[in-house]
């Protein structure tokens, strides 16, 4: 499901506009990005938690040449999903 298809979705579903239905999608994940980026989690009732994983520097390969390559250390988003999510997938 594109972002589109989940706007056209929220409109037809709460009544509202598809206009109205983008800005409370596009403010709802801008508010997930700014509480990521600040180091919180969000957690959403029902569905699951996103926090931030950091990653330490490593030694890797190159796949092509064989040489050592030096990886550096980075942060990703991981999520958990919640219990209620679980169960409606099983």
């Amino acid at each position: 499901m594109k972002k589109s298809d989940m706007i056209a979705a929220i409109a037809e579903n709460t009544g509202v506009t598809k206009s109205d239905a983008e800005k409370v999608f596009n403010a709802t994940f801008e508010l997930f990005k700014d509480e990521l980026s600040k180091g919180n989690k969000v957690s959403v009732a029902g569905f699951g938690t996103f926090k931030i994983s950091e990653r330490a520097a490593r030694e890797g390969r190159n796949p092509q040449t064989g040489e050592t390559i030096h990886i550096n250390a980075s942060k990703s988003v991981s999520f958990k999903a919640g219990t209620e999510l679980k169960s409606k997938l099983n």
